[in-house]
C-alpha cells in the first residue's frame, strides 16, 4: 500500500496532487527569483504541488575546475528567502553527514543524490532531522536494493520518504530508464519520483563536462506519468546554456507551463 508522504504542507502520494520539484540545477542569485515567481505562477494555474529546488553545492562535479556552487551559508540563505518570499517549500542535496542538521533547519525536504543513496551514515542523518527524505536511487542499484534505503530511514525515525527514478547506466554514453522501477519502489509503500532531466543526461558527453538531450525530456516524463509516479523532479532555467552546470538536460523555463498540461492530461486519463 502507498503511504502518502508529508512535505511541508504537502502531502504526496497516491490520490494527491502531483507534487513538482523543480529549480535551478545551482542557485545563481540573477536568475532565482525568475525561477521562483514562474513556478508560483505555474502552481496557482495548474492542480500540482511545487517545491522550489536549489543546490549550494554541486559536489560529485566531472572536472577539478568546475563551478561548484555558492557554498552552504549563502545556499541557505537563499533558500530561506525563497521560503519566506514565496510561501514555496525548498529542498536541496546533502552530501555529507554534518550538512543535515543545518540544511533541515531552513529545507522542507532532504534530498540525497544518487552517487550516495547507500551511504549509511547520510541516511541516518538526514532522517534524525525530522524532515521528510528525498532520495535518488543510484545508477548503479537494482529498484530492489532500494528497499534497504527505506528501512534505514525508517529505522531511524524518518516516515516520509520519497524515492526517485533517475537512469540507469547502458554503457555507451547516456542513461537509460528502466521504467520498470517506478512501479518496483512503490511497492515499498512509499511514493515515487521520476527525474526528468537527470535522466537525460549524457555522461561526460562535453568531454570535461556532462551533456544531455533536453529534447527527450517530455517523453521520458510521459511515460513516467502515464506507468504513474507521485512526483515529478526537473531542473528548468531562464537560459539553459547560462547554467553553470547541466544546462544541456534542463528543460527551458518558458516551456515549464505547457509541459505540465500535456502531462496532466496523461495522468488524469491514466487514472481512469
Amino acid at each position: 500500500m502507498n503511504n502518502p508522504a508529508q512535505i511541508g504542507q504537502y502531502r504526496c502520494g497516491k490520490g494527491e496532487k502531483l507534487l513538482l520539484i523543480a529549480g535551478p540545477c545551482t542557485l545563481q542569485e540573477e536568475f532565482n527569483k525568475i525561477i521562483a515567481e514562474t513556478l508560483i505562477r505555474v502552481r496557482d494555474r495548474l492542480p500540482i504541488n511545487v517545491i522550489f529546488k536549489g543546490s549550494f553545492d554541486k559536489a560529485n562535479r566531472t572536472s577539478i575546475d568546475a563551478y561548484r556552487g555558492v557554498g552552504m551559508e549563502r545556499g541557505l540563505a537563499i533558500l530561506n528567502e525563497i521560503k519566506h518570499q514565496t510561501g514555496l517549500p525548498v529542498t536541496t542535496d546533502i552530501h555529507e553527514s554534518y550538512q543535515a542538521i543545518p540544511v533541515a533547519q531552513v529545507c522542507d525536504l532532504l534530498q540525497i543524490p544518487a552517487f550516495l543513496a547507500r551511504q549509511t551514515d547520510l541516511l541516518v542523518s538526514a532522517a534524525h532531522t525530522g524532515r521528510a527524505v528525498h532520495v535518488k536511487k543510484g545508477q548503479f542499484l537494482a529498484p530492489s536494493d532500494m528497499q534497504n534505503v527505506v528501512r534505514k530511514l525508517e529505522s531511524s525515525g524518518c516516515q516520509n520518504i520519497l524515492l526517485c527514478e533517475r537512469g540507469t547506466f547502458f554503457g555507451y554514453g547516456r542513461l537509460v530508464n528502466d521504467m520498470q522501477s517506478l512501479v518496483l519502489m512503490r511497492d515499498f509503500g512509499v511514493p515515487v519520483c521520476f527525474d526528468a532531466t537527470h535522466s537525460v543526461q549524457e555522461p561526460g558527453g562535453l568531454g570535461s563536462a556532462t551533456g544531455g538531450n533536453r529534447r527527450m525530456i517530455e517523453p521520458l516524463a510521459r511515460a513516467a506519468i502515464a506507468v504513474g509516479v507521485d512526483a515529478l523532479f526537473l531542473e528548468t532555467h531562464p537560459e539553459p546554456n547560462k547554467s553553470p552546470s547541466d544546462g544541456a538536460n534542463m528543460l527551458p523555463l518558458d516551456q515549464l507551463e505547457n509541459f505540465l498540461q500535456h502531462l496532466l492530461k496523461i495522468r488524469e486519463a491514466a487514472q481512469l
